[in-house]
């Protein structure tokens, strides 16, 4: 008996290869560029970029938006 091949992931409108990544679209904000998801055997995983604790009084997002480091 063969194996089934790994299924692909729908998310919203789109649809998403087994193992493939990518950044989710949110209407209407757009891009949502600190979460990634992934495809895993036809569930979809999203999460968050951790970011470390900014150990400043005035952190900048200038090099990473997601994270806030010291200048």
């Amino acid at each position: 008996m063969q194996a089934d091949a790994p299924r692909a992931c729908r998310f919203g409108r789109r649809w998403y290869l087994n193992n493939e990544s990518w950044h989710p679209s949110v209407p209407p904000f757009g891009e949502m560029k600190c979460i990634l998801c992934w495809c895993v055997s036809g569930e979809t995983h999203c999460q968050r970029q951790e970011c470390p604790p900014s150990a400043c009084a005035s952190p900048a997002t200038k090099d990473n938006p997601c994270c806030a480091k010291c200048r």
